[in-house]
């Protein structure tokens, strides 16, 4: 059955052909290394900023996503400093290319002890995200509240690798519903500052399967926490969803549930990061329980995927992250793939409304925080520009075929997907 759509959609007339910057920023240390997880320091982006974006002039996208370092713009409780944003800001524009701001890409500032977990940290990046839209109005019209709540509580509540250091269900589950009241509380400061503003809520997507018959009941279960967040903001987890009482099992009081049943976000699209090689989950027995195998996944997957969004919640869909890593050809196979896929769900009438090939460079992968390798044996090629390191740590931006392969396809404007709202 298909939903109804949750709110009217502010969408473009206009495919968003996009790209980004990888900016993931864990900036405390871990334990054993010191080490943090800042991209845009270890990919040097904050010394090559100008002609990074010059690339992304020379892509001719018409979107861009671009996170923002919270921590550094918002250095103490109440206090911002905007030097860096003042410049980076404004030349964002100047590449020709929508800016879709990432307010939170991973991490939260130092000051924040207990990270999403802080009793303050709804109303302190609610806060932030007011701040920003409001010095920037005029400049910047779409946002991200916060980008893979999934993955973020994953990580901070349930393996424990980010701050808060949780671990379990339980402590994913807390993570979870203290970021959504974050987004929910980030969304309503963002319509107030900016009533233009258009919210494209990104997360990321997995299809759970399994050969074996007796793990259909888990195959369900994992399968609808993918979709938890996204319930959860639009107000659908009421008695009778799929989760309720696994949710009130793992610290879930009914008060807490009826909050987010009464404040239900808006959001204009819907953005799903699928990765090949990751984004297809095999659920088997093995010798010591429960195991997860991770094959590499179709172009259809991606296909099924974006079918059981618009199945599920009726709202105009954006790939905001894709990619594959390792050789070029390998690279240009999945591009050429995926667009393919999502070529194919526009004509056959589905609101696609745009491609990211992300990231735009090759990035530091996330186990250099707790490695001791130099950063060069951490980085993974998975962009249109590969990075290679010099004998000096500089890294070079090395164009590949990717770059005029992609451009071609930015150039390509496909048909229209019949979804239109003036004005926007």
């Amino acid at each position: 059955m298909t939903a109804e759509p949750t709110t009217r959609s502010r969408v473009p007339e206009e495919f968003l052909w996009a790209t980004g910057i990888e900016d993931t920023f864990i900036t405390d240390p871990w334990p054993a290394t010191g080490r943090t997880l800042e991209e845009y320091e270890l990919t040097q982006h904050y010394r090559f900023w100008r002609e990074d974006l010059r690339r992304v002039a020379e892509l001719e996208v018409n979107s861009l996503r671009y996170g923002i370092p919270w921590y550094r713009v918002n250095p103490r409780p109440g206090v911002f400093d905007w030097s860096w944003t003042d410049e980076v800001v404004p030349a964002l524009k100047e590449t020709g290319a929508q800016p879709i701001i990432d307010l939170v890409h991973y991490g939260t500032p130092s000051w924040l002890e207990g990270a999403f977990l802080h009793p303050d940290y709804p109303q302190r990046v609610a806060e932030y995200a007011a701040r920003f839209a409001a010095r920037y109005s005029g400049l910047i019209h779409w946002y991200t509240p916060l980008n893979e709540p999934r993955v973020n509580a994953w990580y901070a509540g349930r393996i424990g690798i980010w701050p808060p250091y949780r671990r379990g269900w339980r402590g994913f589950v807390a993570v979870t519903a203290a970021i959504c009241r974050g987004i929910l509380l980030t969304e309503r400061a963002l319509r107030d500052a900016a009533p233009e503003a258009v919210i494209v809520h990104v997360d990321a997507t997995d299809l759970y399967v399994s050969d074996d018959a007796t793990l259909a009941e888990e195959v369900a279960r994992r399968q609808e926490i993918v979709f938890l967040a996204i319930d959860w903001m639009l107000g659908r987890v009421l008695p009778g969803h799929a989760l309720w009482e696994w949710l009130k099992r793992h610290g879930m009081g009914e008060p807490e549930l009826q909050w987010f049943a009464e404040h239900p976000a808006r959001f204009d699209i819907l953005g799903i990061n699928e990765y090949p090689l990751f984004s297809l989950k095999r659920l088997l027995r093995g010798t010591r329980g429960l195991r997860q195998v991770m094959p590499y996944a179709p172009p259809e997957t991606l296909a099924e995927l974006c079918r059981m969004y618009w199945r599920r919640y009726g709202l105009p869909i954006m790939i905001t992250e894709t990619a594959d890593k390792g050789p070029v050809s390998r690279r240009a196979r999945w591009m050429d793939g995926s667009i393919a896929a999502v070529l194919e769900l526009r004509a056959a009438g589905l609101p696609i409304v745009g491609y990211t090939w992300w990231p735009m460079l090759a990035l530091v992968t996330w186990p250099y925080r707790v490695g001791t390798r130099p950063v060069a044996d951490y980085l993974v090629q998975m962009g249109l520009w590969d990075l290679r390191a010099e004998a000096d740590e500089t890294l070079t931006r090395v164009r590949t075929p990717l770059v005029d392969r992609y451009r071609d396809y930015a150039q390509s404007r496909p048909s229209p997907s019949g979804v239109r709202v003036s004005g926007v």
